[in-house]
């Protein structure tokens, strides 16, 4: 730097990395220029360099004293043989070829680096790395804090085994004096040497005692401490309380005063891990980190937010006391929540009792019923049984009576055969042949409806129906967020606000069937792939947008499998998943996922549409399912054509409510095949058996049957979708065609004609429908 043409002495130099401004401060520092040392430092403020001279001058001890010195350089250990070795711990190991750590100062400054270099170097927990918490020195001399040693003891199964202390350092075992307490209680009898444990009354963080001046102490005079200094951790008088204000660098700390028995927390020190020596003072927004003033200096000098921790304090903790007030809310929404829940447990409880007791009673009145016609059974089986003994008994009185006629009769031919008398013998011969004598004896004992055998026929087929049949009631579960189907809707709000906050957006039209349009074919897809041993004969299909194009699902019933057809970087390609016995239906969830129902099996499958197909979960239902639609995120609609009837369903199969309109002998559906979800949320059900359309409430109530007859009558209708405008598309598989209904079941047109037995119709993106037919998929445009 000069002043005109004359040198200041002095000058700045800018280096290009850190590494090289620290080797030219420690190679250039006291090198002799031209018989004059040169010096060399960091660049400093003006006011810090001064704060700085200043303290270096007013430094009056370089040492401890010698009684210190002596104290940490001999330190005795008991031995078995009962007399005292010199022992050095690991941290009098340090002290031994250095001088306690502190800088070469007097008074205050002296003071406050021997404090912080005391705990930094040897009232560290090595394994926490935290000023010792209730030390404990093992037999190698090595101190830890006691929940540290428990911690890494625990943590060791031969020290666990040994009951001994595990040294971290040097793995030797400390014998424990109770090993049969609990590991956590092994360290309590282990007490610290008498070093560290005066380190840590001296200089160790808890409570000081500020009765007298710490530096007036020193010299050894005991004056009344008035003030505390929390940076130089001190006790001051008010003669060096002044002087404290006079130097530049301590001008500006917090001096508090203090009244009599006070008790002051030392304030804990950080020191920067790169510059031992140096207190963390300041933050760098940029790189989000504490740092020294070096290395402000060297490292962070480009940084544009350097700035005091102790600005960033008042935020920090307004921001702290905003989190905890946070915290406190969640507190007590939480407790206020389990409060209500605890609430509910014993509502439920009280319930579930009083539900149990009602089942219990229907099952007696049921049980009585079954009585009763037990004891009506017995009494006729008893009547019956007693008419017909008697009959018995009756016969056999009568053959009794006969019997001994009989007899009587072959006696009487006996004697006259006996006798001489001609005459006799020719009346006996006349009197039988006359049938006197059987008419004597014979008599009809026969009636008319005479019990010849009786028997109890039992109906088990029937007899298993009307118990399976037989309801006692009904359990229904209600889930958070699952619409209840069976409670009565109620109009709660109608919006038809506009809200002028939000940006007006134009709705896609791209999408939208014209349904006046003409279909025009564009492509058509062959659904049979490699592997297929038999030719694909396919149920059902729906069609996804997976990442932008459209892709067909189809279900290939003969052949077990789901198939899905896509378009990707301008290549056809396809995927095939196995499901076995027999799917059929399938209808679209949430996240490109879709259901399939495989009736053999009684499964409802979910596939996730990649678009390649991943099998997520079998779900296990109690009958043969069909048609499949998703009503909404939580149930499902599925047709069963063995018992006719619409099954509301949960996503784990269970029924929630069986929808079986009209009466039995003229039930509207016969023969359920395909199924669809309307706009409003109603079930389009596609009957084959009835030859008709139907829409049901998902309560069960009938909206419309379209069953027209003459020209426009359906012969065999098959799949069935909507649109997003609320139109409805059948397909009439054996008039080879695909109707258009409005949404209320008014016909409107048949919108495609001459595709050869049409099964399933879907609507996809950019104005196509999709038609499957055997083997193929065909695709149109209306638009």
């Amino acid at each position: 730097m000069r002043e005109g043409r004359r040198s200041k002495g002095f000058g700045f130099v800018c280096f290009s990395s850190p590494e090289e401004a620290t080797k030219a401060l420690t190679k250039m520092n006291g090198r002799i220029i031209v018989s004059k040392p040169l010096y060399v430092a960091l660049a400093q403020r003006k006011e810090h360099r001064r704060a700085h001279l200043a303290t270096q001058r007013m430094k009056r001890r370089t040492t401890l004293s010698q009684q210190q010195t002596a104290q940490f350089n001999q330190m005795f250990q008991p031995t078995g043989e009962g007399y005292f070795v010199p022992i050095m711990p690991q941290a009098q190991r340090r002290l031994q070829n250095q001088v306690l750590p502190t800088e070469p100062t007097a008074g205050f400054q002296g003071k406050m680096t021997t404090s912080q270099k005391l705990t930094e170097h040897f009232l560290t927990c090595t394994i926490c790395t935290e000023v010792f918490d209730k030390p404990c020195t093992l037999v190698c001399n090595h101190t830890f804090c006691r929940k540290c040693m428990v911690s890494f003891t625990k943590a060791r199964p031969e020290a666990i085994s040994a009951k001994s202390l595990l040294c971290p350092f040097c793995s030797k075992m400390t014998k424990v004096s109770a090993p049969e307490r609990p590991v956590e209680d092994w360290a309590d009898d282990v007490k610290p040497i008498f070093v560290i444990q005066g380190l840590l009354d001296s200089f160790g963080p808890g409570s000081k005692d500020t009765t007298y001046c710490s530096y007036c102490k020193e010299e050894g005079e005991t004056t009344p401490a008035t003030s505390w200094c929390p940076v130089c951790d001190d006790a001051l008088c008010e003669p060096c309380m002044r002087v404290h204000k006079r130097i530049p660098l301590f001008r500006h700390h917090d001096v508090v005063d203090l009244f009599r028995d006070t008790k002051v927390k030392i304030k804990r020190k950080v020191m920067c891990k790169v510059h031992k020596d140096e207190n963390v003072k300041y933050i760098c927004k940029d790189c989000k980190t504490a740092v020294c003033q070096k290395c402000c200096t060297i490292h962070h000098r480009k940084c544009d937010l350097v700035v005091e921790i102790e600005s960033e304090i008042p935020a920090m903790k307004a921001e702290l006391k905003r989190n905890k007030e946070d915290l406190l809310k969640k507190h007590d929404k939480i407790k206020t929540h389990i409060d209500k829940q605890n609430v509910k447990v014993n509502e439920a409880l009280t319930l579930y009792l009083q539900k149990g007791s009602n089942i219990k009673c229907a099952s007696l009145k049921a049980m009585e019923a079954i009585k009763v016609k037990e004891q009506k059974l017995l009494a006729e089986l008893k009547e019956i049984s007693d008419r017909h003994i008697g009959e018995l008994k009756a016969d056999i009185k009568s053959g009794e009576f006969l019997v001994q006629m009989y007899q009587q009769q072959a006696e009487l031919i006996d004697q006259t055969l006996q006798s001489e008398c001609d005459m006799g013998v020719y009346e006996m011969y006349q009197g039988w042949e006359a049938g006197d004598v059987e008419a004597v004896g014979v008599t009809d004992v026969k009636e008319k409806k005479r019990i010849a055998r009786i028997m109890f026929r039992q109906d088990t087929d029937k007899l298993s129906r009307t118990l399976d049949d037989l309801q006692l009631g009904e359990i229904d579960v209600l889930y958070e967020g699952v619409l209840d189907l069976k409670a009565t809707p109620v109009l709660q709000d109608t919006i038809d606000v506009l809200d002028l906050k939000v940006t007006p957006v134009l709705q896609d039209t791209i999408n939208v069937l014209d349904l006046k349009a003409t279909p025009v074919l564009q492509d058509t897809i062959n659904v049979r792939v490699a592997g297929n041993a038999e030719i694909s004969n396919p149920s059902d299909m729906t069609v996804l947008e997976v990442n932008g194009t459209d892709t067909v699902i189809v279900v290939d019933k003969r052949n077990n499998s789901l198939k899905s057809f896509y378009t990707r970087n301008k290549k056809q390609g396809h995927s095939r998943l196995s499901l076995g016995g027999g799917p059929w239906g399938i209808t679209t969830l949430k996240d490109n996922q879709v259901a399939v129902t495989v009736q053999g099996t009684r499964q409802i499958v979910t596939v996730q549409v990649n678009p390649d197909l991943v099998l997520l979960s079998t779900i296990t239902t109690s009958k043969q399912y069909m048609g499949i639609t998703s009503l909404t995120p939580s149930t499902l609609a599925a047709s069963s054509v063995l018992t006719p009837c619409v099954d509301i369903l949960d996503m784990a199969g269970h029924v929630l409510r069986s929808i079986c309109p009209g009466h039995p002998s003229r039930s509207i559906l016969k023969y359920p095949l395909y199924l669809c979800t309307s706009r409003t949320g109603n079930i389009l059900v596609s009957d084959t058996g009835s030859m008709c359309v139907v829409c049901l409430t998902p309560e069960g109530d009938v909206v419309f049957t379209y069953s027209p007859t003459g020209d426009t009558a359906l012969k065999r209708p098959y799949g069935i979708t909507t649109t997003s405008t609320g139109d409805i598309l059948v397909t009439d598989n054996d008039l080879h065609r695909v109707l258009h209904l409005t949404e209320s079941g008014q016909f409107v047109r048949d919108i495609l004609t001459g595709v050869k037995y049409p099964r399933r119709v879907s609507v996809g993106g950019r104005g196509r429908m999709y038609v499957c037919s055997w083997d193929v998929v065909k695709v149109f445009t209306l638009k």
